[in-house]
């Protein structure tokens, strides 16, 4: 426009010349001496025409610049997060581009493939830091190389086969993790928690027939490995001998073990969404299901930290487990997709964990919300802010603990990220929105379809029409989340029984035919496209970031002689994320309620994460029309003595034993004071 206006302005102050001098052009043109003498007393003129020119050149500005500023506030008032949503969606769009390229070319690229290329390109950097001690790319992929060569000539694996492993976090769960996939066989990541029967379940639900136990975890076989043997179950330890005779040793082997690469074509995958991994992940069905990760999610979880910005540069510290898909897939997944450095710890330590940060110049760090607030209660110093973290990704921040943990240790961006292990939805939150799980906008929606729907707490089940349909929520509501099964996002489901399959997906719900993942999560989206999540449904609550199975304890706790019927539920606990065990008891008739006892089958048979907290003592189930158990009450009323006429029970590890819950006791628990 104002080039255009500048050359209008010129030409019409070419034609008033003319007009002026009464000459036709043409003369003008030609008798160039005449043009000079005109031009040398037609000064006044000239200077008039130009000074149209830029009034004109300038009117054009201002309409362009008013126009421009007008976008501006409008972007600013309607979309203010257009162009950080936009380029994030671009980042997530060019990715998956990619991994549709592998589909449509055979090309399949997986992580294992990406932690080689890069060993070739940087061999010598570090990528794991455990305990003062730095191994580098190169490191770990020859001492997987020679844990590989043991596998095929003296465990005899194949390409295929699945076997369990059982570690705690150090460098070899990565090599032995490395090792089996390069001999093309599936791993099942065993929580290092579970106890001898959901144990011995794992490996009926991902048909494994090996287990690698980690050296300091062989003890803990003691009760079942006759039972793992009788399955012709071979177990091999990380030591260089054992006690047991029927456990094999793989440390001596490692030692005359070649270091070259087993055969490529062991390892080559044909297409994405063959499982590579088996992760257990709590439900409604009691026991832990082996939740099946394909490729394809595992190289999606791999771009997580390059999609919130990270680099080759940053330093990840991992504190959480390695057996969880956070820590495995996002942490050393996520490390390998940039090739950069991770800082691995054994266990979270809240004392440690800053002087760790310092130690090794972190930049990131995995965190769940529990673990925020753990450090937020620690005592502060004046080396609160003296580090180089920018940014943490996780999930499970509640807004009080992020406001909080930002005032304290600096304005660290923190990245959450929303997702199940199994799911086939993700949010993740790259604005930094205090509160919120997950960012969605009109472009996620086209690509990925969600829905939140009605639900009823009271009953336990979504609030249909009368054509039996589900019933959307408006903007600001509180809903049950749904995730459509598509091509785009597929739903690989649970190893073993379809039923598990099946349990997770709600048929029917919009229109006939539909498939829809179900969450269990409670949501809301507000009007700018924030995610916040509200409460979980059904049968499962997560305590110290692990999931619990009301079901699972339900039936642990059924055992016990005493107990007639059993009600476990999750309820708030002051102080503390998620949601504490209780559960709620009716004492079978000629017998009376034995805390000592309890505590005693609890500690031996269930997780420390998953044993009740609190037992409450009632006459009469509460059930609803349908004859299930009811728990939206129970929940609601809590643990407070001074509002539950029933008698109340607190786990007490020092008497070990459930006490009675006191006033006094209950005050603790509030003021942070009692340890649970």
């Amino acid at each position: 426009l104002i080039v255009f206006g500048f050359l209008t302005s010129l030409l019409l102050s070419a034609v008033l010349y003319h007009c002026r001098q009464n000459v036709p052009a043409a003369s003008h043109y030609l008798l160039p001496e005449y043009s000079l003498a005109t031009f040398q007393c037609d000064i006044p003129l000239l200077s008039w025409s130009l000074a149209v020119s830029m009034t004109l050149c300038l009117g054009c500005l201002s309409v362009l610049v008013a126009l421009a500023l007008s976008v501006y506030v409008l972007q600013k008032l309607c979309f203010p997060y257009f162009w950080r949503d936009l380029l994030f969606l671009q980042k997530v769009v060019r990715y998956g581009v990619k991994l549709e390229v592998f589909k449509l070319t055979s090309s399949v690229r997986t992580v294992l493939d990406r932690f080689l290329q890069q060993v070739q390109r940087i061999p010598d950097k570090p990528f794991v830091i455990y305990d003062g001690n730095v191994h580098t790319y190169r490191d770990i992929d020859r001492r997987s190389n020679r844990l590989a060569n043991v596998f095929l000539e003296k465990a005899n694996l194949r390409k295929g086969d699945c076997v369990a492993l059982l570690m705690n976090n150090e460098p070899d769960f990565l090599c032995v993790w490395f090792g089996l996939a390069k001999v093309g066989c599936s791993v099942a990541f065993l929580n290092t928690n579970i106890k001898s029967k959901s144990l011995l379940h794992c490996f009926n639900s991902c048909g494994a027939k090996t287990l690698i136990v980690g050296s300091d975890l062989v003890e803990d076989l003691d009760g079942i490995l006759n039972s793992l043997l009788s399955d012709n179950i071979q177990v091999w330890a990380m030591r260089s001998w054992t006690k047991h005779t029927e456990v094999h040793s793989l440390l001596d082997k490692l030692e005359s073990a070649s270091e070259k690469p087993v055969p490529a074509a062991l390892h080559a995958a044909t297409s994405l969404k063959t499982p590579t991994l088996y992760i257990f992940t709590s439900g409604t069905t009691g026991l832990p299901k082996a939740a099946v990760i394909s490729h394809l999610q595992s190289l999606k979880a791999a771009a997580g930290f390059w999609a919130f910005g990270a680099t080759e540069d940053d330093v990840i510290y991992v504190t959480l487990p390695l057996y969880h898909s956070a820590a495995s897939l996002i942490g050393v997944g996520g490390t390998i997709e940039l090739g950069a450095t991770l800082v691995l710890k054994k266990k979270f330590s809240a004392s440690q964990f800053w002087n760790d940060c310092r130690k090794h110049d972190v930049t990131i760090f995995q965190y769940i919300g529990e673990l925020c607030r753990y450090l937020c209660n620690q005592t502060k110093t004046e080396l609160d802010k003296v580090h180089k973290v920018r940014m943490g990704v996780g999930n499970g921040l509640h807004q009080d603990v992020w406001q909080e943990f930002q005032s304290r240790f600096g304005k660290i961006k923190m990245c959450e990220v929303y997702g199940s292990t199994e799911g086939n939805l993700c949010f993740m939150n790259h604005i930094g929105k205090i509160g919120s799980v997950g960012r969605s906008n009109f472009f996620y929606r086209l690509l990925f379809k969600y829905d939140l729907v009605k639900y009823d707490i009271v009953k336990d089940e979504p609030v249909k029409d009368q054509y039996g349909f589900c019933r959307r929520v408006d903007k600001g509501k509180m809903g049950l989340l749904l995730s459509k099964v598509s091509a785009i996002s597929p739903f690989f489901g649970y190893a073993g029984s379809k039923e598990l399959t099946e349990k997770k997906l709600m048929r029917n719900v919009f229109v006939k035919g539909d498939a829809y993942f179900n969450t269990g999560d409670l949501m809301a989206e507000d009007h700018e496209g924030f995610i916040f999540f509200r409460d979980r449904v059904g049968d499962t609550f997560r305590w110290k970031g692990e999931n619990v199975s009301t079901t699972e304890v339900t039936e642990i706790l059924g055992l016990v002689d005493f107990i007639q019927e059993v009600n476990v539920y999750g309820v708030q606990v002051p102080g503390h994320e998620g949601r504490g065990g209780m559960a709620s008891i009716i004492v079978r008739s000629g017998f009376i309620f034995d805390g000592k006892k309890l505590f005693e089958h609890v500690v031996r048979d269930l997780p420390g994460y998953a044993r009740p907290l609190f037992i409450r003592l009632q006459e009469v189930m509460e059930t609803t029309s349908t004859f299930k158990q009811q728990k939206f009450h129970l929940v609601q009323s809590g643990f407070n003595p001074s509002k539950v006429v029933d008698p109340l029970y607190v786990l007490d590890y020092k008497q070990k034993s459930y006490i009675p819950l006191t006033d006094t006791i209950y005050q603790s628990i509030s003021a942070g004071e009692h340890k649970l």
